[in-house]
């Protein structure tokens, strides 16, 4: 999230969109707060901020997901999102992520 003038607030999606706002910003002579705010979750979010950018039809964006194999799909999820952190943590280090699959 970047301001620009006092009370103007930009959200971006990835570091390439926030790029392009913050050259725009530069390119008008404005300004931003340093420094830039960043969520990891929506949980961070008060509930301005969600209307603004998750529930807002017109600024939301979805994404359909579908599995093949809906046990395995629960297990990862179980160990990714669970309360048991030393089998995460196991799986992170032990994982050969396909930096491909991640979204930026």
């Amino acid at each position: 999230m970047i301001g620009g003038k006092k009370g103007e607030v930009h959200y971006t999606y990835s570091d390439d969109e926030m790029k392009k706002v913050i050259t725009a910003l530069k390119k008008d002579g404005k300004r931003w707060k340093e420094p830039i705010q960043r969520y990891k979750g929506l949980g961070e979010m008060d509930a301005d901020q969600l209307r603004e950018t998750t529930m807002d039809p017109e600024r939301r964006t979805l994404r359909r997901i579908t599995m093949k194999d809906v046990t395995k799909a629960e297990a990862m999820f179980e160990l990714l999102m669970g309360n048991e952190v030393a089998p995460r943590k196991e799986f992170i280090s032990n994982a050969e992520i396909d930096r491909e699959r991640i979204d930026a």
